[in-house]
């Protein structure tokens, strides 16, 4: 579904085959041609959107110039390669997300997947830990072909539909997602840090850094000083009640943290056992499971390092008061 978001600014909805089913991608347009702002997951159906958007609007993927990433995550990296090769356009990533897009969409083969032990650690069962690899597998296959990635540091000024954005790092749900800011319009494109309706995903995978958590709620802190009137964001529709989203994401993971914290005092001690009081893990499918379970981690790791729980590393990962 394509959408006019301002003069020049359009949104398309692109399908997603998960729970969450859509994912939202930017055109922006300028003398010069266009530039895209995350791209979807590549698959049939996406080509199919891509290539009805590029009727609707006229547009010969020729003049697509500039193809920018906020983060390596598949649904807004997986069609970058393919887009770079109907186009030709540069493609920009902040410099740590292409160290991650290397490390798990290209270096990362599917038989020794870290996540295999990083899971069972946890607690997650072996049966369960397989589907949530083979789903992975899959996911690694829909980012496929990959495409040259120029570095786009945080900081750097882009110009995008006429518009002048800074790049913000926006840690938490991607070490060095990025997100852009238009201060004249008070505009920002935030990817998945702020969503309307649902709550992006914090978790601790085996390429994370340390403690997201605590850097997700410090960055929404500082992004809630932005003047925002509107923010297009990867999934969900636009926010324009800025700085009342912001709050009550702050107020949502405080509220998941005492739920953690009073599963693991009513005795539920590995990441997975804690997730079950939390979650109802059991109708979850591999792709959501995996997702529950590694969000419980990183909130009971922010504990650890608040000294409300301790961390025993033996053969099973435990958490205790």
């Amino acid at each position: 579904m394509l959408t006019t978001i301002l003069p020049d600014v359009y949104q398309l909805r692109l399908p997603l085959p998960f729970a969450l089913n859509h994912v939202n991608v930017y055109l922006l347009r300028d003398p010069q041609g266009w530039t895209v702002v995350d791209t979807g997951l590549h698959t049939p159906a996406g080509e199919a959107a891509w290539q009805e958007a590029w009727t609707a609007l006229n547009l010969d993927p020729a003049q697509i110039h500039t193809i920018v990433l906020t983060h390596f995550h598949p649904d807004h990296f997986g069609m970058a390669g393919w887009l770079h090769h109907h186009s030709g356009a540069r493609v920009l990533l902040a410099p740590r997300e292409i160290e991650l897009a290397q490390e798990v969409w290209v270096q990362r083969a599917d038989h020794d997947d870290p996540s295999l032990r990083h899971f069972l650690r946890h607690g997650m069962p072996a049966d369960l830990v397989d589907k949530v690899v083979g789903a992975i597998a899959g996911l690694r296959a829909a980012t496929r072909p990959h495409p040259p990635l120029t570095p786009l540091p945080p900081g750097s000024q882009v110009t995008m539909g006429g518009r002048s954005f800074v790049a913000i790092h926006a840690p938490g749900h991607s070490d060095g997602q990025l997100i852009f800011y238009a201060a004249d319009e008070r505009l920002a494109l935030v990817g998945d840090q702020v969503l309307l309706k649902i709550t992006p995903h914090i978790g601790v995978w085996p390429e994370s850094e340390p403690d997201p958590l605590r850097k997700y709620l410090a960055s929404l802190a500082e992004l809630a000083t932005l003047k925002v009137d509107l923010a297009l964001p990867g999934h969900g529709k636009p926010i324009t009640e800025w700085k009342t989203r912001i709050s009550e994401l702050q107020v949502h993971h405080h509220e998941r943290l005492a739920a953690m914290l009073a599963a693991v005092r009513n005795g539920a001690d590995t990441a997975f056992a804690v997730a079950q009081r939390v979650f109802d893990v059991e109708r979850f499918t591999p792709h959501e499971a995996r997702f529950a379970i590694a969000e419980t981690i990183a909130h009971l790791e922010m504990m650890v390092v608040d000294g409300l729980l301790q961390r025993h590393d033996d053969e099973l990962v435990r958490y205790t008061l």
